[in-house]
């Protein structure tokens, strides 16, 4: 992460910059993939004034605040931008998480066991497939090759999640949904 400072109508310290150096190692504990930090510190009319600009891989966020004291205003800022990031952090892992779940592409495929009163099922093991796009020929074709009695495929023609059996070494039976 690299970090630029600018101060604008007063002198940058190495008290400020070391504060600024530390506050910004705390960011990059939230999100590891920050590239840049700019910072803009000024003083206008006795007050402090923190202009923060944090560049990521696919993103760009802005923060800024304002003390009567340059430290206050730059943790300000820092706290700002800290909660910026945990928000975005948790938008995109959310947004990952819901679209592996809507993905047809993932077929779950679980072995029950059933109670004596058959009411409850544990399960047993579950297995995750990605689904191959390819038409059914080349599933036969594939399916042939292997040991394997059934393939999970995404059918070229429908579009749609298809099973193909494999019943003997000449016979095949295609479920569609």
């Amino acid at each position: 992460m690299q970090i630029t400072i600018t101060a604008r109508h007063f002198s940058l310290t190495k008290a400020i910059r070391d504060s600024i150096e530390v506050s910004c190692e705390k960011l990059s504990r939230y999100f590891d993939q920050i590239v840049t930090v700019h910072i803009t510190l000024s003083l206008e009319n006795s007050r402090n004034l923190v202009d923060m600009t944090l560049h990521a891989s696919k993103f760009s966020l802005q923060a800024q605040s304002e003390a009567m004291d340059m430290y206050l205003a730059i943790n300000e800022a820092v706290d700002n931008m800290e909660a910026q990031i945990k928000k975005l952090k948790d938008k995109v892992t959310d947004h990952q998480k819901k679209r592996i779940k809507e993905d047809p592409r993932f077929v779950y495929d679980s072995l029950y066991e059933h109670d004596k009163n058959g009411k409850t099922k544990k399960v047993i093991k579950t297995k995750r497939f990605v689904a191959d796009t390819m038409s059914v020929d080349e599933a036969v074709d594939k399916i042939e090759n292997t040991e394997e009695t059934f393939l999970i495929f995404r059918n070229v023609e429908s579009d749609s999640i298809n099973i193909l059996l494999k019943k003997d070494n000449n016979h095949f039976t295609v479920l569609e949904p």
